[in-house]
């Protein structure tokens, strides 16, 4: 896990590497600032005559020193502070930016093992988690327990008796350390799954916003936020309980032991008359026993930090070690010749662990340039026979093969070039209709989005906008209708120009005539095109060459419009009940 992590360092190695280095200089200076003092404090006491006559070089030296070593901590403490800022912002620059590339690389069946409110999460809060832990770790876990060790050092230099009381300590802070491994870091790495629960919830809600208020379930989604949020909150609780805790626990055995080496230190002084230890070692000690306690208590919430990031790391290196399924042969085709489809004993599920297929046993045989119309009813897995075309999904068993090649053979932004999709849920980006369109194709022309926006009978909305194809898109493209969405989706496939276009119930939401034109436009300006269209109205596929009826994952029936009605039941079941529902509303 680690590893994985770390190797998002990359460049921002080198300020990970000097953040320690000037931490050492700072520490050092900071360990022997008291001790400096001590040895200011004794010199006043012990030559004050020669301070105020102005004969004691060793005062200067010592005050020159302080100050020289003072500006030195300062400056090393800004320095360490700077590299390992940079560092950790470097670090999660790089996770976000090999989080974000690794998900583009994932096939459907990867994506579907994560959900997007997880990976959402995952991008957001857990490399925030590790960008803050890290940043102070690789400070953290250098100064505090060098500082505690050099001040520990020297009290016993000061007075051996007076370090052992804070050697005393260390099983205690141990024993608090472990208690926080031990307990708070599975609490919080349960914690995190649930923060998936929350942002799916609010993900929900914003998507479906207009689905929410035309049923008037607005508190039913308040209900289910506020559990979510309710079962976030006792997580934390429970695991922040043990943390904080540990704080006024530490604190308190801390200030006993400064407490009683003051007591002892005041002893020894007292009794030896000050040959043991003079007043400004008794101030040295205290000073080092408050080090001591700033560098434990810090130390501590460093270790809060990353019981927290452990749990966040684990679902990042989740994430980056997921190979997909899916990959570029070593030695790909880079041509598809033509339109040619061809299934050959294909079976398919979506998971190895699925008992029932969702394809079986499909064999089928698509010349290029013929229009296919697809049908059948809901959950018949219509869709999931065209997905493997442009290998969105792998099969099962068996092959398919497009131009008389192997799916798997292709390199596979080729294949999905020349495979175009208009999906079942239409989906318009942020921005001008123009720059949607050049998805397409990027460096499409003016006049060609206005071809394949005529073919897709989009231009004819397109230019009753004021600001025509420069007109803004909001996200989502919720300032177009449904059926405007389609026609511009459906634009944005044929600027491709690919060899086969897939349509899977893409013009569910234009009226017939429209839907009527949109076909015949196919038919001439895309003669040597293979058109695969997934409809649920008969009108829509009537007219194809062959049309194939699928039935709970099998192909049920192949023929044209004609042979189907006369040899295929679901064929004739469905064409009975539409021409019902179509008479009913003439009638009407």
């Amino acid at each position: 896990m680690l590893k994985t992590i770390l190797k998002s360092l990359r460049e921002y190695k080198k300020p990970t590497l000097l953040a320690p280095i000037f931490i050492i200089i700072e520490v050092t200076c900071e360990a022997a600032i008291p001790f400096l003092a001590n040895l200011l404090i004794n010199e006043m006491q012990n030559n004050g005559d020669k301070i105020k006559a102005g004969d004691s070089l060793s005062f200067i030296i010592l005050c020159v020193s302080l100050v020289l070593t003072a500006m030195l901590s300062l400056l090393a403490g800004f320095m360490a502070a700077k590299m390992s800022a940079k560092a950790a912002a470097g670090l999660a620059k790089n996770l976000r930016h090999d989080l974000f590339y690794k998900i583009q690389d994932f096939s459907f069946e990867n994506i579907d093992k994560f959900s997007a409110s997880s990976l959402v999460t995952r991008m957001t809060t857990d490399v925030s988690n590790i960008q803050m832990s890290y940043g102070m770790t690789i400070r953290g876990l250098v100064r505090s327990p060098m500082l505690v060790i050099f001040s520990t050092i020297m009290c016993f230099v000061i007075n051996p008796q007076l370090g052992l009381v804070f050697v005393i300590l260390i099983p205690v802070v141990a024993f608090l350390f472990w208690l926080i491994g031990h307990f708070a870091m599975p609490l919080f790495s349960k914690i995190f799954s649930k923060y998936d629960a929350l942002n799916e919830s609010v993900q929900e809600n914003i998507n479906g916003i207009r689905v929410v208020k035309n049923y008037v379930r607005e508190e039913f989604e308040k209900e289910k936020f506020k559990k979510s949020a309710h079962e976030l909150r006792v997580g934390f609780t429970k695991a922040e309980l043990i943390v904080t805790m540990m704080n006024p626990i530490l604190q308190f055995a801390l200030n006993v032991a400064v407490f009683v080496a003051a007591i002892l230190g005041a002893y020894i002084i007292t009794s030896t008359g000050g040959a043991a230890m003079e007043i400004g070692g008794l101030q040295a000690v205290i000073q080092y026993g408050v080090q001591i306690l700033m560098s434990l208590m810090f130390l501590s919430f460093i270790l809060v930090m990353i019981s927290m990031s452990v749990a966040s790391a684990k679902r990042i290196a989740e994430v980056l070690n997921e190979e997909p399924t899916i990959k570029n042969p070593e030695n790909p085709v880079m041509e598809v010749k033509n339109g040619d489809i061809e299934f050959n004993n294909v079976s398919f599920k979506y998971s190895k662990d699925a008992e029932l297929l969702a394809l079986n046993n499909i064999n089928l045989k698509i010349k290029s340039g013929q229009t296919v119309g697809i049908i059948g009813s809901t959950g018949s897995a219509k869709s999931t026979l065209v997905n493997l075309i442009s290998r969105l999904y792998d099969v099962t068993e068996g092959e398919v093969k497009v131009g008389d090649i192997n799916v798997k053979d292709y390199d596979l932004e080729t294949l999905r070039n020349n495979v175009s999709v208009v999906l079942q849920k239409n989906v318009l980006f942020s921005g001008t209709i123009e720059s949607n369109l050049r998805w397409g194709n990027k460096n499409a022309t003016l006049e060609e989005i206005k071809e394949a926006s005529k073919i897709a009978c989009a231009d004819e909305f397109v230019d009753r906008f004021p600001d025509g194809y420069s007109t803004k898109i909001e996200q989502g493209g919720t300032n177009v209708s449904g059926g405007q969405k389609q026609r511009l989706c459906i634009a944005r496939a044929l600027l491709k120009s690919p060899k086969i276009l897939i349509l899977d119930d893409s013009t569910s939401a234009v009226d017939t005539k429209t839907d009527a034109v949109i076909r015949q436009g196919f038919k001439n300006s895309l003669p040597n095109t293979t058109k695969i269209i997934i409809a649920q109205r008969l009108s829509s596929v009537e007219e194809s060459d062959m049309i194939i009826v699928m039935d709970n994952g099998t192909i049920n029936g192949i023929g044209t419009h004609d042979e189907l009605l006369k040899n295929n039941a679901i064929y004739q079941d469905i064409y009975q009940i539409q021409n019902q529902i179509s008479s009913k509303g003439v009638e009407a």
